[in-house]
């Protein structure tokens, strides 16, 4: 992210975002960006400067857990033909997956272990089970994502590129489908990760055919779904003999309850009702650190739980101390959780917490109140539904929200 200092007084350079119906930081000042930033950035330090050998002892035991796991589930699988061993050696193999991709693959390979200097557990050499390759991930996840956090256009994890995430996307018909389309993306959540770190779809918007950037990506691609499917649907199943065909059947399990449980944590971290999405018309050069922190505070949520959840969602529950801080060991995201709440309450700020059920049911009620027109559902009754389910096929498109152009003194965040 390009992080420049702007001058006191003038905005004119700090962002091209624009407000749209609600103006969550329309009551903050220069100087409040600025001291919350510092104020993130002491919580911050001091984590950096406490890493220490219980840190590296956590990961370590979190390793070792899933590895044990996994074997234990492969092994209970050989006599997969038994119920009961298919059903304990399957969900053995569906939370060790969890564990792999969650808490160790995707914070490994986020650098928040790199300062132990083991070169077993390190961002450079680590690779997970899943059908991305590690270094198209970490190009599309820990620059583009965390970079251009919720920008519309710019951040592909939000609504994926294939779907209407705010009120501002003109409708079409087209995402009525949205809500089946969101589900299945969830069954097969780690294949459309792939596509999209090999950025088909930019590829395809942009008519550039394939060039050799994207052949690339795709043969390393496609060798990394081979060895993962010859591994769960050949190897394995192989090994199990008679009971090749349950075996297979509880890794198509293990594999689809570790994908629907990863895209449920991801929909809660950044698409519930009242999570800020953003909208800019050209990306300003610089962007102080202030205004990234506020960016990110302003378009992530939080899902209240325990220990075991916070382990099996990777930490991710604490989202945004996440996006804060995406290179700090996810153990102490918890710990300074508090501290970073309590800065939000101090310049007036929604802190977005809430239970699994409470957060999933939001974003999915989002996913399906964006599917229709604006206002659809609010105007629809019994008695006029077959007009307005007509009235979905009449028109390609509603028109967009009047925008409103933020105040100066508004500074940052765009609500869409």
């Amino acid at each position: 992210m390009g992080m420049g200092v702007e001058c006191p007084g003038t905005f004119a350079a700090v962002t091209a975002l624009e407000n749209m119906a609600r103006k969550p930081v329309a009551h903050l000042t220069f100087a409040d960006v600025e001291a919350i930033g510092r104020e993130l950035d002491h919580i911050r330090m001091s984590v950096l400067e406490s890493r220490g050998e219980r840190d590296a002892a956590y990961i370590r035991r979190v390793i070792d857990a899933q590895r044990k796991l996994e074997m234990a589930g492969r092994v209970l699988l050989l006599a997969s033909r038994y119920r009961p061993a298919w059903v304990l050696g399957t969900a053995c193999l569906a939370v060790a997956k969890i564990l792999d991709n969650m808490e160790i693959g995707h914070n490994v390979l986020h650098g928040q272990w790199d300062w132990m200097r083991d070169p077993k557990i390190h961002s450079s050499t680590w690779e997970w089970d899943h059908a991305s390759p590690a270094e198209q991930w970490k190009r599309a996840h820990n620059v583009q994502h965390h970079t251009f956090t919720n920008i519309l256009g710019k951040d592909n994890d939000l609504g994926y590129g294939i779907m209407r995430v705010v009120e501002e996307q003109p409708w079409k018909p087209r995402y009525l489908v949205q809500p089946l389309w969101n589900l299945v993306n969830a069954c097969i959540f780690e294949y459309g990760i792939a596509m999209y770190d090999m950025e088909i779809g930019d590829h395809l918007r942009q008519k550039r055919g394939l060039t050799p950037e994207l052949r690339s990506r795709i043969e390393q691609t496609l060798h990394k779904v081979g060895r993962q499917a010859t591994k769960d649907y050949i190897l394995f199943p192989a090994l199990s003999g008679p009971s090749w065909r349950s075996t297979v059947a509880a890794n198509v399990t293990a594999n689809v309850v570790r994908n629907i449980w990863s895209h449920s944590v991801i929909m809660c971290g950044h698409f519930p009702e009242g999570v800020e999405a953003f909208e800019q018309e050209s990306l300003p050069e610089t962007e102080s650190k202030g205004e990234w922190y506020l960016r990110q505070m302003l378009g992530s949520a939080n899902i209240s739980g325990s220990k075991a959840m916070h382990l099996m969602s990777g930490h991710l529950s604490h989202q945004i101390e996440h996006h804060l801080f995406p290179d700090l060991p996810s153990r102490r995201y918890q710990e300074i959780a508090p501290a970073v709440r309590e800065v939000f309450h101090r310049y007036g700020l929604t802190y977005h917490a809430a239970p699994l059920a409470t957060q999933l049911g939001s974003a999915w009620h989002k996913v399906v109140r964006l599917s229709l027109p604006n206002g659809w559902l609010k105007e629809t009754t019994v008695r006029n539904a077959p007009a307005q389910i007509a009235k979905l096929f009449r028109s390609e498109t509603t028109p967009r929200v009047q925008k409103q152009k933020l105040r100066p003194t508004a500074l940052i965040a765009a609500s869409l």
